[in-house]
């Protein structure tokens, strides 16, 4: 595991080398297990969005930081003991899927379980560079399954190193992952800054938006009404980004209403997710922290998909005012119309 944004360019070397590390995790080997292999767990520690077909022969794919995506296959499964699967980058870290092995053993102890990870198959390079990354993720795997509070938000995902409309979305993805874990049964009534929605129905709303846009891209999803908020759209935004990222940006997409340009529904993609991870933030009593390098983005891309005809069909409000301290943020959901003003 590297940090992808720091990865080097150092040319390779033969020899292969080894990462080896053990961790005392205060629970149980089997929600230890669950933590390292199921997608709500590894949100928690590890990565934005995960896709996980646990058997032997099944494949994963990570989006570990915005814009990076890890990915392999399962070799070997053993629930609550160990499990083992081929690792690498699907671009950009000179590790290409199946390049390397990840094993993780788990052995109960008096207190939790000990984890030990192994990653073989790596050049001193990449030795050195994963070894960083899985220290910063195993010191976030400790903090997750020994706090109350958790893990807390990544500083790693936070930004990405080069920011495109996918890598956006998949940060605000994660923003609005954070938001909605903390959401309670008691916000589900609490009005939201869309005027026409209480946080459940905004929940609504945002599902079905998400289901619309993954389902004019042929992206295999299922939406979990029964789920916790944060598992449903996570379970929807992730299909929907691989497929959009793996499809790219040209050509026009069926939207059923209307064909809109690929750039077009990239820019809703980004603006479903973050403006909302506010409006869920406000309805909460939630503080919303996003990099200024999103949210000037987002605030891009917001300018080339809000125009006056959408504006007058009633999907966004006229652009509010702001004031002159207004940081980046503010000045998005202004353009998107909302008040931010006291």
């Amino acid at each position: 595991m590297t940090n992808p944004n720091i990865f080097p360019s150092t040319p390779l070397k033969d020899q292969l080398m080894n990462f080896t590390k053990t961790v005392h995790l205060p629970v149980g080997a089997d929600e230890a297990f669950a933590l390292i292999t199921q997608p709500e767990g590894l949100r928690r520690w590890q990565t934005v969005a995960a896709r996980v077909d646990l058997r032997v022969g099944g494949d994963y794919r990570w989006t570990v930081t915005p814009g990076h995506h890890a990915a392999g296959t399962f070799l070997e499964i053993e629930p609550g003991k160990r499990v083992v699967f081929t690792w690498g980058w699907e671009s950009g870290m000179e590790l290409a899927p199946g390049a390397s092995t990840v094993t993780i053993t788990l052995e109960p102890d008096a207190d939790g379980t000990l984890l030990t990870l192994e990653h073989g198959g790596l050049n001193e390079a990449q030795a050195a560079a994963h070894a960083e990354g899985w220290n910063h993720y195993l010191d976030r795997l400790t903090a997750e399954s020994s706090s109350p509070t958790g893990a807390g938000p990544d500083d790693w995902a936070a930004a990405p190193a080069s920011i495109d409309p996918f890598s956006a979305a998949e940060a605000s993805l994660a923003v609005l992952q954070g938001v909605l874990h903390w959401l309670t049964p008691a916000d589900r009534e609490k009005p939201t800054p869309c005027e026409d929605f209480t946080a459940h129905g905004l929940l609504e709303h945002l599902a079905a938006s998400l289901t619309g846009i993954a389902t004019a891209l042929g992206a295999p999803i299922t939406d979990r009404h029964d789920a916790a908020p944060e598992v449903r759209i996570a379970d929807l935004a992730q299909p929907l980004l691989e497929t959009f990222s793996r499809r790219g940006l040209g050509g026009t997409i069926d939207m059923g209403f209307a064909e809109l340009p690929a750039p077009v529904v990239a820019g809703i993609v980004n603006l479903e997710l973050l403006v909302h991870a506010w409006d869920f933030a406000q309805a909460s009593g939630q503080t919303l922290v996003v990099s200024e390098v999103v949210t000037e983005y987002v605030r891009v891309l917001a300018r080339e998909t809000i125009s006056e005809q959408v504006r007058a069909g009633g999907s966004f409000a006229a652009i509010q005012p702001t004031a002159e301290t207004a940081g980046s943020l503010e000045r998005l959901m202004a353009f998107t119309g909302r008040s931010v003003t006291a």
